[in-house]
């Protein structure tokens, strides 16, 4: 397997952005991939003691310690998934930054298996070391609880004929690829515009594998919490479940302060050059400091 070098930060002038006004003595990267924005906000931020980056993905560690070699004295690296936040940092700090779903260096590598568009074992796991595949599932669930996912992660409006598709097929042999899997859903679901048909189901099959709404739900809360008085949390997010609840979060925390009443979105020119951001979007908040009166 080699390192994708393809990458692009998404959104990172307007992530940065947010930051730059702010003393940044310790920051965390929840989703450090290869580093893009921890880099730039590093080379903003001279005053900065301490950066923890975290990431699920071992490749995605490997590469973010080359981009930030220059830095080592000043980067904490943790291999693991951002819903152990607290388990990672026992102290406030100035700024968390969390960029979700799967990254381009992600989609790039066929053994991933996160991509319809190239053929790889049917995988999906952000954290290569974790139990469940997305070919256990597909191979192993009842249809219900797969009509359930696609209906409910995928926002797939003909879940239950994919959900009922793949149980007739693997009847018949086991599906075991992405190429396969996509195959079964377009059988199903007819092709409209530029959206492959397979593009929901796999989003609703990601997001199962790897928890993702359910980590997202927790985390919240806790970066919050470890906020220092005036620090910033940011998310990127990629699809209207993620946004949803980053939207309910801040909007219903006492102890911060909204500030992007809309979130913000990449512009025409980012969307040109990488398309894949163009369902990108930034929601930030600033934790309130206690009165004392």
């Amino acid at each position: 397997m080699q390192l994708q070098a393809s990458h692009i930060s998404v959104m990172q002038e307007e992530c940065c952005s947010f930051f730059r006004e702010k003393q940044l003595l310790t920051f965390v990267d929840g989703t450090l991939g290869a580093a893009g924005h921890s880099s730039a906000i590093l080379q903003e931020h001279p005053e900065m003691t301490l950066l923890i980056g975290i990431d699920q993905d071992p490749l995605a560690l490997t590469m973010a310690k080359e981009r930030l070699k220059n830095d080592l004295n000043r980067v904490r690296f943790v291999h693991g998934n951002f819903e152990n936040l607290k388990k990672y940092i026992d102290h406030p700090v100035d700024g968390i930054l969390l960029d979700l779903g799967v990254s381009s260096m992600q989609l790039n590598i066929d053994e991933r298996g996160f991509s319809f568009m190239r053929d790889g074992p049917l995988d999906m796991r952000m954290n290569t070391e974790g139990d469940l595949t997305a070919e256990d599932i597909v191979n192993s669930w009842r249809e219900e609880e797969l009509a359930t996912i696609f209906r409910d992660l995928g926002e797939e409006r003909k879940w239950r004929q994919v959900a009922k598709a793949i149980c007739q097929a693997r009847r018949k042999t086991r599906i075991t690829t992405t190429l396969q899997l996509a195959e079964i859903i377009s059988s199903v679901i007819p092709r409209y515009g530029k959206l492959h048909p397979a593009t929901l189901v796999f989003q609703g099959l990601r997001l199962a594998v790897n928890r993702e709404l359910e980590v997202l739900k927790k985390v919240l809360p806790e970066a919050i919490d470890l906020l220092a008085p005036g620090g910033r949390l940011g998310v990127i997010s990629f699809h209207s479940l993620e946004d949803r609840i980053v939207k309910e979060c801040f909007r219903h925390h006492p102890d911060i302060a909204i500030l992007t009443k809309k979130p913000l979105v990449p512009s025409r020119e980012e969307c040109r050059k990488n398309p894949r951001s163009r369902s990108a979007k930034v929601r930030f908040c600033e934790k309130l400091k206690k009165n004392t009166d």
